[in-house]
């Protein structure tokens, strides 16, 4: 069985999947061809229902939950990792209504807690993510909305903090911060399915056995990246979660759609949530 799998080059992405890219694991009666694409463009994918298997916000998921059921392994969520809004001069999150900020995609989880934190803010120009703190210094906006790796490095080129809506997330909510994850399309047979979880799990264990190889194979995907900051990416991003939703997990991803449902973000006919999993 041929299946297209659609996933980010950042650095997490890439470090999960390593085995799998490259063959060192394989899956009975399953053949993977990878595709790689920027976040927002995995969304819109998602959307369109392209890949069998894709990486996506966990906003997006709720437009395309017909199609696809989140996997249990393999997802990116957590504690202190979430999108940050940064500036160039100091503004106050309660001068952010007025502002113009860059978001990395109306389809990104950054965007749908930005609106949950902040639901008058409207005046928004989409960018690539890597390209939000040029933005702000060159002050075609007020502000970013930052995600993935450039939270280790804004304050380098001197951009400030606004607010921390990963920090934020937790203080209001007490709960771990759903950001993206890996969505199967529900016509695959749950046999396959199972199996695919299973093979990101032992290719999780493959990269973090063999370190030095995986992180040589990611550097080709981060170019421009320091490798200090590359391994705090997969640091932060592949834990726990990364391996089995859980309990915990689970309850955190319903529990934002839940969130977004009462912000009037998207409504209880969009999807169901109890039905979202594998």
């Amino acid at each position: 069985m041929q299946i297209k799998i659609a996933i980010s080059p950042c650095p997490n992405d890439v470090f999960i999947f390593y085995a799998l890219i490259n063959k060192k694991i394989e899956i009975e009666g399953v053949k993977l061809d990878f595709v790689f694409f920027d976040i927002e463009q995995l969304n819109k994918m998602a959307i369109k229902a392209e890949p069998d298997i894709c990486k996506l916000s966990f906003h997006a998921f709720a437009y395309c939950a017909n199609n696809y059921a989140l996997l249990d392994a393999g997802n990116a969520l957590g504690n202190n990792c979430g999108p940050i809004v940064i500036s160039k001069r100091k503004i106050y999150p309660d001068e952010l209504y007025d502002a113009k900020i860059a978001i990395p995609g109306k389809l990104t989880t950054a965007n749908l807690l930005l609106k949950i934190a902040f639901p008058s803010i409207t005046n928004k120009e989409e960018f690539v993510f890597s390209d939000i703190e040029t933005a702000v210094l060159d002050e075609q906006c007020d502000a970013g909305l930052i995600i993935h790796e450039n939270r280790f490095t804004y304050e380098k080129k001197g951009l400030k903090k606004v607010i921390d809506l990963g920090e934020w997330w937790e203080n209001e909510f007490k709960q771990p911060i759903p950001l993206g994850g890996i969505a199967i399309k529900r016509d695959i047979p749950i046999y396959t399915i199972k199996n695919i979880e299973k093979s990101i799990r032992e290719s999780i264990d493959y990269a973090k056995n063999n370190i030095d190889e995986a992180l040589i194979f990611c550097k080709k995907y981060a170019q421009e990246m320091n490798e200090v900051v590359m391994m705090q990416h997969i640091n932060l991003y592949v834990n726990n979660y990364t391996y089995s939703l859980q309990e915990k997990g689970q309850a955190a991803i319903k529990f934002m759609f839940q969130k977004a449902i009462e912000s009037n973000i998207f409504n209880n006919s969009t999807f169901n949530i109890e039905s979202i999993f594998t």
